[in-house]
């Protein structure tokens, strides 16, 4: 029994020496992974959001002691590869390809530093009419700033699709959407995709197999909570944020997480 209680005690030494200050090593962490979509104030829509809005939440979490860590940090983290995160982390990721990603977020990156995971649907990028370019893409990469991930070929509502395609239609569709624009960002930009957004949040049990069997190791929805190590690897949930959310709100849903630690 004393053996026990000293092999403990020497464990919990150890773990405090490697993991020291500010980290946390809380196996029901909860981390917010906030998703946003289009910052062009020329451009409406529902999932938009103002440039200045955008700034004034990055303002916010900074100066509210969070720490800003890559999706790739956090996917460690839930995949129980990764022991420790830092003190009240955030993830900001962006869907779709919008060209106000490469005009207004690059200099708020650059400003704030922080890490953004980009979620791209190839079948816009250089020929949908707010989309970016290629070459834009890659500048993003180059700054070390943005992880570029996948979100399918074509951005489909799954259910849609589902209804109207036969079986075996179906079957191929998915594999194209998942691994086929897998391989599509890989070429183009000389990257590794293990991540994926699902379009529309829309996900089901056959998805999350074949999003698993394409090589992702990693799928996340907009199922508005904080993503934790209980979720399901492809049912990793997110906070899609709009212009229509109060600053009262954010902030609100963003202490709720780390209350009591």
């Amino acid at each position: 029994m004393l053996t026990r209680l000293m092999n403990a005690f020497f464990l919990f030494l150890m773990i405090v020496m490697v993991f020291p200050g500010n980290a946390v090593a809380n196996p029901s962490i909860n981390i917010p992974i906030l998703c946003y979509h289009n910052l062009n104030p020329t451009v409406r829509g529902s999932m938009n959001m103002s440039p200045e809005k955008f700034e004034s939440q990055l303002a916010w979490l900074k100066n509210n002691g969070f720490t800003f860590i890559s999706l790739k940090e956090a996917a460690e983290y839930l995949q129980g590869k990764r022991a420790t995160l830092p003190a009240k982390p955030v993830v900001i990721t962006v869907d779709d390809g919008w060209q106000s990603t490469y005009t207004y977020m690059l200099p708020l990156a650059r400003k704030y530093n922080i890490p953004m995971t980009l979620f791209i649907y190839p079948e816009t990028i250089s020929s949908g009419k707010h989309a970016m370019t290629w070459n834009e893409l890659k500048e993003l990469k180059q700054t070390g700033l943005f992880d570029i991930q996948g979100h399918t070929y074509t951005h489909p509502n799954f259910k849609q699709e589902r209804k109207t395609l036969s079986s075996a239609q179906y079957e191929k569709f998915v594999k194209m959407e998942l691994a086929g624009s897998k391989k599509i960002l890989e070429d183009k930009l000389n990257i590794k995709v293990t991540l994926l957004a699902w379009p529309f949040g829309i996900y089901d049990p056959y998805l999350e197999k074949q999003a698993a069997n394409a090589g992702y190791e990693m799928a996340f929805t907009i199922d508005g909570e904080f993503s934790n190590r209980k979720d399901r690897p492809m049912a990793q949930p997110r906070f899609m944020i709009v212009d229509g959310l109060s600053m009262k709100s954010f902030e609100k849903t963003l202490e709720t997480s780390f209350r009591g630690l």
